[in-house]
């Protein structure tokens, strides 16, 4: 039985810790979609900016080609993070599969357990009637 806990608590602790990598992806995927929006909103304010001055019109390009080498960083990381989001997914989801087997199998056993033990508590009771009826009968009999 020891050996079935400590399975047990191990699978627990598998599906646990794919849960919070998968969440810590999640939180990594908002982090970078928010860095994308904050440089689109960026870009939104140089433009308005770069318009109001000569000097602003000709930096402009230069800043807008930077920023286009940053969000290709963030969207390939994105993609990155998507792929590997998908193959926990595909793992947790397996953890989670052999989690739920072992616990039928432990509810499957004790469930056994329990009807063997019922067999035997009522296979007492069954003798103890029988002997109390064979007693009072060879009472009856002297």
């Amino acid at each position: 039985m020891k050996r079935r806990d400590t399975l047990m608590r191990l699978k627990r602790f598998r599906l646990e810790d794919l849960r919070r990598r998968v969440a810590t992806l999640d939180a990594m995927q908002g982090d970078l979609q928010k860095k994308l929006s904050d440089l689109e909103e960026s870009v939104a304010r140089e433009r308005q900016r770069a318009n109001d001055t000569d000097i602003g019109r000709l930096a402009f390009p230069s800043f807008l080609r930077s920023i286009e080498g940053r969000r290709e960083n963030i969207r390939n990381s994105l993609k990155d993070i998507e792929r590997e989001r998908a193959q926990l997914q595909l793992e947790l989801d397996a953890a989670y599969q052999d989690l739920k087997t072992l616990e039928l199998a432990v509810e499957q056993e004790a469930k056994r357990a329990a009807e063997a033990e019922a067999r035997r508590s009522q296979s007492r009771m069954d003798e103890l009637a029988l002997v109390r009826h064979l007693r009072k009968h060879a009472i009856r009999g002297m």
